[in-house]
């Protein structure tokens, strides 16, 4: 067949071997996740310990510089008729689920999609019908390529901000059960809802940064709001977790009718450990079918080389001999 069968052999030997190098070191440089936040939080307090500080006018000034961009966007989408209300709130919803607190950034986000289009819808219809970049491509092709430009940069910024949400939600997920028993804890030995939430920001706010984020603004929101089920809505609307509308309505209700609260989160706790865990189970009994691709297209192969190879190099001296 003009095949080298050694050649073969060997070459999808060495890729097999490749392949079980990367997997070792894959598994033995697991990076710890607290590292890079210990050497960010050392080299700050370097900085802060040799003065490295912005002035209190710097960032007076970055702060306004950026309102001013923001208004400029709010009076050109205000000039084009292109602000909704109801646009706007949902905008700045997203952009607190996705942890951004600058409700200013909506009308950016809302720019972003209109800008886009335009820029990138233009360049790609001047490059693909005017200058002709993909000559050999037909009539369909360069109609699917300048559609998918469009679509794809309209639809860029949504993509972006639900992957920042995404990724959000489910560290929160994460940390949400160690949480909840830090809560139970609190409220146990006797501190309000507020102390209890602020403690346990403070303990978490290193493994669980988003989560201990959003439980200190609540534990703010707690101190100065007048109605404090505003606090507890406030929390839910940041983030978009079914299990933290269960502890608010929980919350909710614990305030309302003075039921315990400790009963009532350990409760909670242990449905939420429960549910990762059998979220963990659910990955674990995906990995056979996954596994399957990759055993067909690099482990069988290498092992029917192996076990065939040199019955074909016999039959073929034998052939040759003959």
């Amino acid at each position: 067949m003009g095949v080298d069968v050694t050649m073969v052999a060997t070459v999808m030997a060495a890729v097999a071997t490749f392949s079980v190098l990367i997997a070792i070191y894959a598994a033995t440089t697991v990076r710890d996740p607290m590292a890079k936040r210990v050497k960010a939080l050392n080299e700050r307090r370097e900085q802060l310990k040799a003065g490295i500080v912005a002035s209190t006018s710097k960032r007076r000034k970055k702060i306004t510089n950026k309102n001013e961009a923001a208004d400029r966007v709010r009076t050109l989408l205000g000039s084009l008729k292109m602000l909704q209300d109801e646009q706007v709130e949902k905008a700045q919803i997203k952009l607190m689920q996705a942890g951004i607190r600058s409700k200013d950034l909506a009308f950016v986000l809302i720019f972003a999609r209109f800008v886009m289009p335009v820029v990138l819808g233009t360049i790609a219809i001047v490059g693909v019908y005017l200058l002709d970049w993909f000559p050999d491509w037909g009539a369909l092709k360069k109609y699917g390529a300048v559609a998918g430009t469009l679509i794809g940069s309209y639809k860029a910024p949504d993509i972006w901000l639900k992957n920042k949400i995404d990724k959000r939600t489910a560290a929160i997920r994460k940390g949400l059960p160690d949480a909840l028993d830090l809560l139970v804890i609190c409220a146990e030995a006797g501190l309000t809802v507020d102390a209890a939430f602020n403690r346990v920001a403070k303990e978490l706010g290193r493994a669980y940064p988003e989560l201990g984020d959003e439980f200190a603004l609540t534990s703010i929101e707690l101190g100065f709001l007048t109605d404090r089920r505003s606090a507890f809505e406030n929390l839910a609307m940041r983030i978009d977790l079914e299990s933290i509308r269960g502890v608010v309505t929980t919350m909710i209700q614990t305030e309302k009718y003075g039921t315990p609260l400790a009963s009532a989160l350990r409760v909670l706790s242990a449905e939420f450990r429960n549910e990762r865990m059998m979220r963990a189970e659910e990955k674990a009994a995906r990995l056979p079918a996954i596994m399957t691709v990759p055993l067909i297209l690099f482990i069988l192969p290498v092992l029917f080389i192996v076990i065939l190879g040199p019955a074909a190099c016999a039959i073929s001296d034998n052939l040759m001999k003959g």
